[in-house]
């Protein structure tokens, strides 16, 4: 399948993507960003006739086989679930599987412009090395893709031209906001003028969902003297609201949270020592896996300015890679037609 514009938010925690159907509508998907080894051999294949088949793919980066996909396993022995946080992530292999599950999984063949993000942090230092991996013919085994252009844009403008993508009229000139995108691993945040970036009052550093998460597991290991490492089931109780269950037990994940506020405060903090007082904003957008998480603090910090936790946080930023490719590519199409 051939699309004009396809749209890929590979995060730490989750990959997310965007295109536009052959209906006119915007289809999207997401997978945990994990990327176990794949195994030598499969005996699901032998049971499926009563069980389920999983939605994995293997993708192969430089000779090695990954398993990727919606039903990757959340857990393995010893805590082995191909899960990176590092800064450089974006040039790692798994960073390449996941790239590739998302092509296909949504059955692309050939992108005129494929739209990445980037921390705010790291578009200076990874941007150039993007756009030169993921140009051309790319081959990943199950994934055989034909990529015209890469762009590269920081991850929170795609929440705030998702977030405004049917509220013109809050989001002309002198209209500021911040947008603040709490990932699985950084926390980002752009204080835009209309779409203008104000370079001196954005940036982003470590410290996103996956420090609560370590926190969690590190007070579940004390009450339960056995070591926790399932960070991804700890991420899907509280995304889901529900029990965390350990050798037996429903255990409320609540009470742990709270008493992780110190870190998510001290990101806040740092932000807020970045933006200031924020006197001059209409709102202040929340999105990301990890933005109920952080709501509370960010009210705290700043109480007089409106917030509002963007609908499908998840997905904000895709979605808004989706509609500045589309628009991109729309220019740049007129001024060809235009020299014609």
């Amino acid at each position: 399948m051939k699309t004009s514009v396809f749209a890929v938010d590979v995060g730490y925690g989750n990959t997310k993507y965007a295109y536009r159907a052959a209906s006119g509508t915007v289809a999207t998907g997401m997978f945990p960003s994990l990327t176990p080894l794949a195994a030598s051999r499969s005996l699901s294949s032998y049971g499926e006739t009563v069980l389920n088949a999983r939605k994995v793919a293997t993708i192969v980066i430089d000779q090695v086989e990954y398993e990727v996909g919606p039903d990757v396993s959340l857990t393995a022995a010893y805590g082995n679930t191909g899960r990176a946080l590092s800064n450089d992530f974006v040039l790692s292999d798994n960073y390449a599987a996941l790239l590739a599950g998302a092509m296909h999984f949504s059955g692309v063949t050939h992108i005129e412009r494929l739209v990445l993000g980037l921390p705010v942090h790291n578009m200076q230092k990874y941007s150039a090395a993007l756009k030169e991996r993921f140009a051309g013919e790319l081959d990943f085994g199950v994934a055989r893709v034909t990529v015209e252009k890469v762009m590269v844009i920081p991850q929170p403008l795609g929440s705030l031209v998702s977030a405004s993508s049917n509220r013109q009229n809050e989001f002309g000139r002198d209209s500021a906001h911040l947008v603040v995108d709490v990932g699985y691993f950084t926390t980002d945040w752009v204080y835009a003028n209309s779409y203008t970036m104000d370079d001196n009052r954005s940036g982003g550093i470590p410290g996103g969902a996956s420090q609560i998460y370590q926190r969690i597991a590190s007070l579940l290991s004390r009450d339960q003297q056995e070591q926790v490492e399932d960070l991804e089931r700890i991420d899907k109780a509280l995304r889901e609201r529900k029990p965390f269950f350990f050798y037996g037990s429903d255990i409320d994940l609540g009470p742990y949270l709270e008493k992780s506020q110190p870190l998510i405060a001290a990101v806040v903090k740092e932000m807020q020592n970045n933006v200031g007082q924020l006197t001059d904003v209409r709102s202040i957008i929340l999105s990301g896996g990890g933005a109920v998480l952080y709501a509370s603090a960010i009210r705290r910090a700043f109480p007089r300015v409106s917030i509002e936790v963007i609908d499908a946080p998840c997905l904000a930023n895709a979605k808004g890679f989706l509609v500045v490719g589309e628009a991109t590519l729309a220019r740049a199409r007129s001024r060809e037609s235009a020299k014609a």
